[in-house]
């Protein structure tokens, strides 16, 4: 099947639900399922995205800004996820809390907009991760229709190419609660620090990067290996120490494997985990 065939099949598919929204992060994912429900439903298509201290307020500011490169209708709505006692502890189902609290809003703004099936952007890759935010779509009702069509995360930046989508080639962006290890709450206050901290080494260039949060305050920074060196150096060594230090870390690391996505989760049983 060509990228044409691919995106003639997702936009078809997306025309036969009439109406809906689309939990929008700005990242490639939901990126493209924006871009087929505006293609396939016009004004009949909103996207949502949730602002809360779990996202960064840069990314916050590019989901609105891809918003408008796709055209598609976008509203904001206010989450509380970090008033859930069950989200703040950080348990390895965090991301349950997190999306059952997101998809919660977007149903609020449903029945207001008119607009009654919800659709994410999970891809056929996400299927054997552990995602405890897929269990908490299931129980609301939310569609996937990246994965009803087959489509993997190498056919969605594909696709997003295809379409002239700015965030093609972005790297993944998952929440700051995602940098801090299970066990250690999941605070505003930690929040911000870690959102600091990445905002610092954005401002040096960096790109696929994490600031990890462990327990001490305890910073664990991972960058991609060919740019280890150049953080150990200095004078990047001395000014990035001081600036996470005045942050609120206490100790700063420099991760010698490099970066790993979701390299957290090997810090758990994750088989262990089960929810309803």
């Amino acid at each position: 099947m060509t990228i044409v065939d691919k995106a003639e099949q997702l936009t078809r598919h997306i025309g036969g639900y009439r109406q809906c929204v689309v939990a929008f992060s700005g990242g490639v994912d939901s990126a493209v399922v924006a871009q087929a429900a505006h293609l396939a439903l016009g004004e009949n298509a909103a996207a949502v995205t949730a602002r809360s201290p779990s996202v960064p307020r840069s990314e916050i500011e590019e989901a609105i800004r891809v918003a408008a490169e796709i055209g598609i209708r976008h509203e904001i709505v206010e989450t509380q996820e970090t008033t859930n006692p069950l989200y703040v502890q950080n348990a390895p189902d965090r991301c349950f809390h997190c999306k059952t609290e997101l998809y919660s809003q977007i149903e609020l703004l449903v029945a207001a907009i008119d607009a009654p099936l919800i659709l994410n952007g999970a891809n056929v890759d996400d299927q054997g991760d552990h995602r405890p935010g897929m269990i908490a779509a299931k129980n609301h009702q939310v569609l996937s229709p990246l994965i009803e069509c087959g489509l993997t995360k190498a056919d969605v930046r594909e696709l997003a190419k295809h379409w002239n989508l700015s965030v093609h080639d972005k790297p993944a962006s998952p929440c700051l609660a995602s940098r801090i290890a299970y066990g250690e709450e999941a605070t505003p206050e930690r929040l911000a620090m870690i959102e600091a901290a990445e905002d610092y080494l954005r401002g040096h260039g960096l790109r696929e990067f994490r600031v990890r949060y462990h327990r001490g305050d305890i910073a664990r920074i991972e960058v991609t290996p060919e740019r280890i060196a150049e953080l150990a150096a200095e004078p990047l060594r001395s000014q990035l120490a001081k600036k996470l230090r005045e942050l609120g870390f206490r100790a700063v690391t420099l991760d010698l494997e490099g970066f790993r996505s979701g390299n957290l989760n090997g810090f758990v049983d994750l088989a262990a985990v089960r929810l309803q």
